[in-house]
C-alpha cells in the first residue's frame, strides 16, 4: 500500500515476549495491525493491547501463525495462518532419507508447503482517520 514497513520487534516465541512487544506497540498511535511469529506471541499481544485500552480489532488487528487448537478460543478468536505440520514433517524426513540414500547433500533450495489464512475475529479493516 506504499506505507513504510517498520523494523520487526524480536521475541522468543512466548506469550510473554508478545506481551512485551504489545506494550511497546500499544504506545504507537499509527500502529493498526501486527503479524506475530506464532499464536503464543499473538496471545501476549492481545493481552497487552487490552490492558492499554487498544481494542482488537476496532483499533488494531492481530494475526498469528500456526493455528494452534487454542487460537479459536482467544479473546477475540485469533486470525492466524494454518500450516500443515504433518506435511512439513513428511517433507523433512523425505529430504533426509534422500540424502542418506544418495549420499548427496548438495541439493539447495526451499520446499514451500502451502498455508492458508484462517480468518477469525481479531482482524478488521483499519478505521479511517
Amino acid at each position: 500500500a506504499g506505507c513504510p514497513v517498520p523494523a520487526p520487534l524480536r521475541g522468543d516465541w512466548s506469550a510473554e515476549s508478545g506481551y512485551a512487544a504489545g506494550l511497546a506497540l500499544a504506545e504507537e498511535p499509527h500502529c493498526t495491525a501486527v503479524f506475530a511469529s506464532n499464536d503464543q506471541m499473538a496471545l501476549g499481544l492481545l493481552r497487552a493491547f487490552h490492558e492499554r485500552g487498544r481494542p482488537v480489532p476496532a483499533e488494531i488487528s492481530v494475526v498469528g501463525f500456526d493455528d494452534t487448537p487454542d487460537a479459536a478460543f482467544f479473546i477475540p478468536p485469533l486470525t492466524t495462518v494454518h500450516q500443515d505440520f504433518a506435511e512439513v514433517g513428511r517433507r523433512c524426513v523425505e529430504g533426509v532419507l534422500r540424502q542418506i540414500r544418495t549420499r548427496d547433500d548438495s541439493r539447495p533450495g526451499t520446499d514451500l508447503v502451502p498455508a492458508r489464512l484462517v480468518i477469525r475475529d481479531s482482524t478488521a479493516p483499519p478505521r479511517t482517520r
